[in-house]
């Protein structure tokens, strides 16, 4: 039997929904020569009924797995998958119809052990979640190092958009990590061992994240402890960029203290986060070219700052990096 040469490997956890607009999106490819492999990681929601939906328009592989976490989910995705190249995308991405065809023309002329791309909001999708998927790539949050053409020699895989040659896979064992970071800590074994990994930056994914800012926080406070637990396993990778939302939430803090101790220092902080927020509100309308989305770009990047911040600091009293 002929191997492919993409395997496309997701995990998911109790999304059935999230599955089937990834699935219909996947079916739309125009480069063909790809499986799918989809782990079911302990679902008490399983997605069987979803599956037999693509069965005739997908070559699909169904696996179902003990709830252990998205890193070894994918490990065991990987470890049955046929492709000469392994992708992985999260459950909640929607692809669009010439992703392969650019990820394939982009390894014919620069071959890569490794590599990504970035993620963006799609016009179907809330306003609320569109403005979450601008306040996560924009570098003006992150720093442009989610997909950034300007930081593509400091990039780092993510998980909702990575691939690797299947010898990549064998070399580093796959993820080490059950959750959070796992990807960010891969990313550096594989730099370490001097694998190539590069930015795709036409091969970017459509990226839901979550519905309310409540599951918002959590989740990026889940990034911001993931970002100290990579400190712990690689002494030196946490740089002073990261450090940014939780000086972002301390000084968020502090702010009306300090117009206790002197009303011009007050002025000049507060002045400082409404220009800052300003910026964001105009980058989400530029982006976007929409007023209801550009708002919500402003309480988006609150919440992930204070998210992602707050995960860091509690994390960090654990550990001397």
């Amino acid at each position: 039997m002929r191997r492919p040469k993409y395997s496309v490997i997701v995990p998911v956890y109790n999304r059935p929904q999230e599955l089937d607009e990834l699935l219909e999106s996947l079916t739309h490819q125009t480069f063909k020569d790809f499986d799918v492999t989809i782990v079911e990681d302990g679902s008490k929601v399983p997605s069987d009924k979803i599956i037999e939906k693509y069965s005739d328009r997908l070559t699909l592989q169904y696996l179902y797995k003990p709830n252990s976490g998205p890193g070894p989910s994918r490990n065991f995705g990987f470890s049955q998958a046929q492709g000469e190249y392994f992708i992985v995308f999260d459950s909640d991405c929607i692809i669009p119809a010439d992703y392969l065809k650019k990820v394939n023309d982009f390894l014919t002329v620069t071959p890569l052990d490794a590599w990504g791309g970035s993620d963006r909001g799609h016009e179907s999708f809330s306003i609320l979640q569109r403005a979450m998927a601008y306040t996560m790539s924009s570098v003006l949050t992150t720093g442009g190092i989610r997909g950034n053409k300007n930081h593509s020699s400091n990039f780092q895989p993510r998980s909702f958009n990575m691939g690797m040659t299947k010898e990549s896979f064998i070399k580093t064992g796959g993820f080490k990590f059950d959750r959070l970071a796992e990807d960010i800590e891969l990313s550096i074994r594989m730099k370490n061992l001097g694998l190539r990994i590069g930015l795709i930056p036409e091969a970017f994914v459509f990226h839901k994240r979550r519905i309310d800012f409540e599951q918002f926080f959590r989740q990026v406070s889940g990034f911001g402890k993931g970002r100290i637990l990579v400190g712990r396993a690689h002494p030196g990778s946490v740089k002073l960029m990261h450090w940014f939302p939780a000086l972002f939430v301390i000084g968020l803090f502090i702010s009306p203290i300090m117009f206790l101790f002197s009303l011009n220092l007050g002025l000049l902080l507060a002045l400082g986060y409404s220009i800052f927020l300003l910026a964001i509100a105009i980058g989400g309308w530029t982006t976007t070219k929409s007023i209801p989305v550009a708002l919500l770009c402003v309480p988006s990047a609150l919440v992930q700052f204070c998210g992602y911040g707050y995960g860091f600091l509690k994390e960090i009293i654990k550990s001397d990096i």
